[in-house]
């Protein structure tokens, strides 16, 4: 018996195993994608945000920051600052300012604005969790699938000898094989952006404590 390779494992599987295989390598390469692009926005988002802080805390005035940054909001904290600004500024607009409960509206601001960049980061994360749990039993499934058909082989050909069983054993295998290759670094993935977005939403929230403070302490000045 000649050697085979995988390519010959996928052609000489049954049509069934064939979709299960064919299903596995296609969620493999998107998860591939989803963790490339992941692991991009999250060092992009980082980068940004502690170059927003530099800025912030540099002891530039809230003025000047607002225009710089309001018309090319690029990453996560911007919007939060920007979201809060606008709020503020709305509020001190026209002949009777309403800065009555601004602190309320500035902190309900923040608090979507926050939500909403959290949706953000998470996209997609859920096919990472979907494929991470699921691909070992679709694999499974055309493991399953493979030995039935290849026991069926078997009785046709009225042998068991190992040639005989051999390949229609690891057929069916590959399909597991192909599961696991999707599965696990699909959650070493999910597991390592859902923490990264984790910290990321509470960086946020710790920004968003600070920056409420300052405008508190502006609005009590005001008053």
């Amino acid at each position: 018996m000649g050697e085979h390779t995988f390519l010959d494992l996928f052609w000489q599987a049954h049509i069934v195993v064939k979709v299960v295989m064919a299903g596995l390598i296609f969620a493999s390469v998107w998860c591939w994608a989803i963790i490339v692009d992941k692991f991009m926005l999250v060092g992009r988002t980082r980068r940004q945000m502690n170059r927003f802080e530099t800025v912030f805390w540099s002891g530039q005035s809230l003025e000047e920051l607002y225009n710089t940054l309001h018309n090319r909001v690029n990453h996560s904290m911007a919007a939060l600052f920007v979201a809060a600004m606008r709020e503020w500024k709305r509020s001190h607009e026209g002949a009777r300012p309403a800065i009555g409960s601004l602190q309320q509206r500035i902190d309900r601001v923040m608090d979507v604005t926050i939500q909403r960049e959290a949706e953000r980061l998470e996209n997609r994360l859920l096919v990472l969790a979907t494929v991470g749990s699921a691909a070992p039993f679709i694999g499974l499934f055309g493991t399953v699938w493979g030995i039935m058909t290849a026991f069926q082989a078997i009785a046709a050909s009225e042998s068991t000898n190992l040639a005989v069983v051999a390949p229609g054993i690891a057929e069916a295998l590959f399909a597991t094989a192909l599961g696991l290759l999707a599965a696990i670094p699909a959650v070493i993935a999910f597991n390592k952006f859902n923490s990264d977005v984790g910290k990321a939403v509470a960086r946020m929230e710790g920004f968003a404590d600070e920056f409420s403070a300052i405008l508190s302490r502006q609005i009590d000045e005001r008053g």
